[in-house]
């Protein structure tokens, strides 16, 4: 599932245009001209008939994120698509035949076309007025000014979780997944079944300053391709813990272990990250 670097990564592409290597336009400015709704499942909100005839006319004015949502701002709307296990954004030609696993299409002027693909079918998109109906549960952004180390801290006090569980929760904190919470709690050298209440304030402002460092690399290297899903990133090769069992811990050499947290693949040091009673 992509989590905050990769959504970040889109949306940016989508918003600025190419980069990396990449030669997509931008999607700003553009007027949308026709929607194709393949598969009704896709969009949760509102009718296939409604979306095409509000969404017609409508141009986008930016593009954005919040928690793993995209966030797309038109004239009149806005337009929210969370991408979930498999989805993913394609900018073509709105002449091109519409690709397996096409869910969602729209056509805008200057012969562009924006289609979700989705082999799983679990990708969701909504249209409405109103975002906050639908973002309103998320809790902070890591990079957000007002969300500081005693912030944070206090937030871990009023919760008796264990790490990993909550770190996940999006109502707790917003963007985060499996690969760069075991990536922020191994930098930390915290436990991810420590419970959050017991942590030390230098604790919570050692795991604050974990999660906007893997973050901002994951979003600096365009986040990480591990899987047929997302392509274009390459914090994967950079990974400390996630996805490296057997492989020796960066900081004391001691081979990572996989375990289960929360019916979770969860990466270890057994070393650097002891669980304390």
């Amino acid at each position: 599932m992509p989590e905050l670097p990769e959504v970040e990564t889109i949306a940016t592409r989508l918003r600025i245009g190419g980069q990396n290597g990449c030669t997509s336009p931008s999607l700003v400015g553009k007027r949308i001209r026709n929607a194709h709704v393949l598969w009704h499942r896709t969009l949760v909100d509102p009718s296939p008939e409604e979306f095409n005839r509000q969404i017609i006319g409508q141009i986008i004015q930016d593009v954005g994120r919040r928690g793993k949502y995209l966030l797309f701002s038109l004239s009149r709307e806005f337009l929210l698509v969370h991408l979930r296990m498999s989805g993913d954004l394609v900018i073509e030609t709105d002449n091109a035949v519409p690709a397996n696993h096409h869910r969602l299409m729209l056509d805008m002027e200057g012969g562009l076309r924006l289609s979700l693909n989705d082999p799983r079918k679990f990708a969701r998109a909504w249209l409405t007025a109103t975002p906050d109906s639908l973002l309103g549960h998320l809790g902070p952004e890591p990079f957000d000014r007002e969300f500081t180390p005693d912030i944070f801290y206090q937030r871990l006090k009023d919760r008796h979780r264990q790490l990993k569980p909550l770190l996940l929760d999006q109502s707790f904190l917003a963007g985060l997944g499996n690969i760069y919470t075991d990536e922020a709690l191994h930098l930390a050298k915290l436990h991810p079944l420590r419970i959050s209440d017991t942590l030390s304030y230098h604790d919570a402002q050692r795991l604050w300053t974990s999660v906007r460092q893997v973050l901002s690399e994951g979003i600096r290297r365009s986040g990480a391709s591990i899987d047929w899903v997302y392509r274009g990133g390459d914090f994967q090769n950079y990974f400390r813990a996630y996805h490296r069992s057997g492989e020796p811990c960066p900081e004391c050499g001691v081979p990572i272990h996989r375990i289960i947290v929360g019916q979770r693949g969860t990466h270890i040091c057994p070393h650097c990250q002891r669980l304390e009673e």
